[in-house]
């Protein structure tokens, strides 16, 4: 690999054949990551990030040697906006997009996801996370569990992994596992903090997911929020305590047919206070509140305990 650049010495983390790209979403360091893996099949991606980000991940391809458009792999653990808004634009030079089968119809069809996203952050959308086209059929292709994917010299495993989504995957490379979003958000090895957005957080299905991680042999964990984690069993474990404890804080507010609106602010500052009282420094705290916005897992939590009291 030719020597990087002074400015993204800071930017790259190199582990071996994999490459932890930071995409400065809005500016701050250490929020949102894509993953470059070396195969003999040239360089693959494990998330793409958002398009908003697009111009920074292309960056840290050219720095690792590589162009963009030797990218012709594309792993998605999902398919929300902050981890696979740009794998349009890599489809669009020729890669294959590999994603769930429940997130195949809203890469070919981005229509609703686009609407839902517009509802949610209306006319910060643009800012956030850039433009959103669709994939055409023949560059998706959908996995199963426990797929394995052949690319060059690398075998990644598929593992469905519901429970933040639907659609999630963690892909396995050898003992590395790209964990996406169900191995939650540690940023320089501060808390684990789950991220529940709407609208399909499952908790029981979360907790199996978990359970099948901690049976994989894996030596490392990839945050795409963000970056390595090796303590991996006390890491899964903060993490499920966390997740319990949220949905439980959110439980009586359900029950009370609380306005969303009313619970924010209450839910917003038990995570400000958790963060503050675990030594984060302000930098830290900022970078989580980009990566995993406390206000949104109120209407996440809500709506799982709405789907969970629905007769069946």
């Amino acid at each position: 690999m030719p020597a990087l650049p002074p400015v993204f010495n800071r930017l790259i983390l190199t582990d071996m054949a994999i490459h932890t790209i930071d995409l400065q979403f809005q500016g701050q360091r250490n929020t949102i990551a894509a993953f470059l893996v070396e195969t003999t099949a040239g360089p693959c991606l494990v998330e793409t990030g958002p398009h908003s980000t697009l111009s920074a991940l292309t960056t840290g391809i050219q720095a690792l040697g590589y162009r963009p458009e030797e990218v012709q792999h594309v792993l998605l653990t999902h398919i929300h906006l902050d981890h696979a808004g740009a794998a349009w634009a890599f489809a669009a030079q020729g890669a294959t997009v590999y994603v769930h089968p429940e997130g195949h119809r809203h890469l070919l069809d981005p229509s609703k996801l686009l609407q839902s996203a517009k509802m949610i952050y209306q006319e910060q959308m643009d800012v956030l996370w850039g433009s959103l086209e669709p994939i055409p059929h023949s560059r998706l292709q959908t996995v199963t569990h426990g797929e394995l994917i052949h690319i060059g010299d690398k075998t990644f495993t598929a593992w469905h992994t519901p429970g933040h989504a639907v659609h999630h995957i963690a892909w396995q490379l050898d003992d590395n596992l790209f964990a996406g979003d169900v191995a939650g958000v540690r940023i320089h090895h501060g808390l684990v903090a789950p991220p529940c957005p709407p609208p399909d957080i499952s908790i029981e299905h979360w907790q199996a997911s978990l359970a099948l991680i901690r049976t994989l042999p894996i030596g490392q964990l990839y945050l795409t929020h963000f970056g390595c984690v090796r303590d991996i069993l006390p890491h899964l474990d903060e993490l499920e305590k966390r997740l319990l404890a949220w949905a439980n804080w959110m439980h009586p507010y359900y029950e009370a047919d609380t306005p969303a609106e009313e619970v924010i602010p209450l839910f917003v500052k038990l995570v400000a206070d958790e963060l503050s009282a675990s030594g984060l420094s302000k930098t830290d705290i900022v970078a989580y509140e980009h990566a995993n916005p406390a206000w949104m897992s109120v209407a996440g939590l809500l709506r799982y305990w709405k789907k969970k009291n629905i007769p069946q």
